[in-house]
């Protein structure tokens, strides 16, 4: 392909283009000019917007227009490898390019990468200016093979897949069109990337508040239904709440951020009248209406559940919820955590690769270790057709038997160290220069 040579007049241009948020009393005739010569026209921007102008010596020649980022796009969400709870978390973090114009008669080479260049050089800023956080990584839907996209590739862009063609419709759910289109990515930051992933908000968001998780309702039934198969231990005298409605509640109150009983009970006693008889909660017949569970009754639940119990059927529900092909299993030591006796608390813990949502945890005993422990750990957590991983201290046969022919999964040990010096020996001795690895 030949690059398009520019004049002196042009190459000059270039460097005098200015891009800027538009003023206020510039917004009806943005809306117009989007309008009037954008081929797909123009309504509105959706969720939290920001619109720009780019101007050549005073005079408009492109608009650019930015609005929240698409719910869910299976390829930019395995480009990132978040879970469905860190999405729904950081998605304010990404911005959309929803609309992009080069005014008619306007377009000459290089003008629309030089401002789109223009444009996200400042759209991070500008977003913390306006509604108070940064923006990490920028999205964009090519529609091909009507268009290339090629000044968003200039601009340095990456092409991350295509969607299914599906659209969400504004009253829920999806719809589709049968129009898939290139989704295209720019990270504002080298490590936007790994800050959207990783289980621990980035130091740099300390300011920066997380959004909330929000449960739809078949999540909420499949937690009641994992629930009502708990024993309830609680005494019939005074029981009115039902054992699945308070646990629900506490479960989806605590993923919106919630961390004290009051604050459970708070985020209960918003939930309206639809949202209870979904969750099956008390029915008061003398007013009618349905009761969310009050402080006292989400503590004293709380404290005298099943723990270990409770623990599975959070984890298998996890399980059902987020989808993943691996599992890790750590034993850590807690710092400040310590026995009757003085020991300290070590927890075996199986969580989720790239996620770090925790599926199953035990406590280990003084007179065990964690070999045998991480039998009972995964005993009943539905792993079929997965990856397990674990250290050196689980390179043991009986392990890798449990795993394969009673769990149907593979299993990856990490290391071998001194505890299985047969085996470390014989890695030692393989051409290890002949094939490599590599990620």
């Amino acid at each position: 392909m030949e690059v398009p040579t520019l004049t002196e007049n042009q190459q000059a241009s270039l460097h005098r283009v200015q891009v800027r948020p538009i003023l206020p009393t510039e917004r009806e005739r943005w809306n117009t000019l989007m309008q009037t010569y954008h081929y797909r026209g123009f309504r509105t921007l959706a969720g939290r917007n920001l619109r720009y102008v780019a101007t050549l010596d005073g005079r408009w020649v492109a608009l650019l227009g930015w609005h929240a980022a698409a719910f869910q796009c299976q390829s930019r969400d395995r480009w990132i490898g978040w879970s469905w709870i860190l999405r729904r978390q950081r998605l304010h973090l990404i911005a959309n390019n929803a609309r992009f114009l080069i005014l008619p008669g306007e377009s000459f080479p290089n003008l629309a990468s030089r401002i789109l260049a223009l444009n996200l050089h400042r759209l991070s800023a500008d977003w913390q200016s306006v509604y108070g956080h940064p923006i990490v990584l920028a999205e964009t839907f090519v529609e091909s093979p009507r268009f290339t996209g090629a000044c968003y590739r200039a601009a340095n862009w990456v092409d991350v897949g295509a969607t299914k063609g599906f659209a969400r419709r504004p009253g829920g759910g999806y719809v589709h069109h049968g129009q898939p289109k290139r989704l295209l990515l720019f990270p504002l930051h080298p490590q936007a990337r790994a800050w959207l992933a990783q289980p621990q908000p980035q130091l740099e968001w300390t300011h920066t508040p997380m959004q909330t998780v929000t449960l739809s309702d078949a999540q909420m039934e499949g937690l009641r239904q994992i629930f009502f198969r708990l024993p309830d231990t609680r005494s019939k005298l005074g029981k009115q709440h039902p054992l699945p409605a308070i646990l629900t509640v506490a479960v989806a109150a605590v993923l919106t951020q919630a961390e004290s009983y009051a604050a459970i009970a708070e985020w209960a006693g918003r939930l309206t009248q639809a949202q209870l008889r979904r969750i099956r909660a008390r029915f008061d017949p003398k007013t009618k209406r349905y009761v969310a569970p009050s402080e006292p009754t989400i503590r004293r639940v709380l404290q005298g559940a099943d723990v270990e119990a409770l623990d599975a059927a959070i984890g298998a529900w996890l399980l059902g919820t987020a989808g993943f092909e691996a599992v890790a299993v750590d034993g850590k030591v807690l710092k400040g955590a310590v026995r009757a006796e003085g020991a300290q608390v070590h927890l075996l813990s199986a969580f989720l690769h790239g996620q770090g949502v925790t599926i199953a945890q035990k406590q280990i005993a003084r007179k065990t270790n964690e070999i045998p422990e991480l039998r009972n750990l995964l005993q009943d957590v539905n792993i079929a057709g997965k990856v397990v991983t674990a250290d050196a201290l689980h390179t043991q046969r009986e392990t890798a038997r449990f795993l394969v022919e009673d769990k149907k999964a593979d299993y990856l040990f990490t290391a071998v160290k001194g505890n299985q010096r047969k085996l470390r020996d014989r890695l030692t001795c393989l051409p290890w220069g002949d094939f490599p690895p590599q990620r």
